[in-house]
C-alpha cells in the first residue's frame, strides 16, 4: 500500500482535519507503542500500519 492510500483511508475514517493530528498523537500498541507518524518515520510498511489503525479504530472487516 502506498503512503498516499494510507492517508486517504485515515482521512476517510477520521476526517481530513483530524487525521493528521491523530496520526501524530495516538499511540498504537500494535505498532510497538508508536504513533502512525513515528511508524512511518521508522520505515514500517504502510500495510502494517493500516492493519494496526484498523484494529485500533475497530473498523469493520470490509475496511481491512
Amino acid at each position: 500500500m502506498p503512503e498516499a492510500e494510507l492517508w486517504i483511508r485515515l482521512n476517510r475514517h477520521l476526517g481530513a482535519d483530524y487525521a493528521p493530528l491523530w496520526a501524530q498523537t495516538f499511540v498504537i500498541a500494535d505498532l510497538g507503542q508508536l504513533t502512525v507518524r513515528e511508524a512511518l518515520d521508522a520505515g514500517l510498511k504502510c500495510k502494517v500500519i493500516w492493519r494496526a489503525v484498523w484494529a485500533a479504530l475497530e473498523l469493520p472487516p470490509s475496511e481491512l
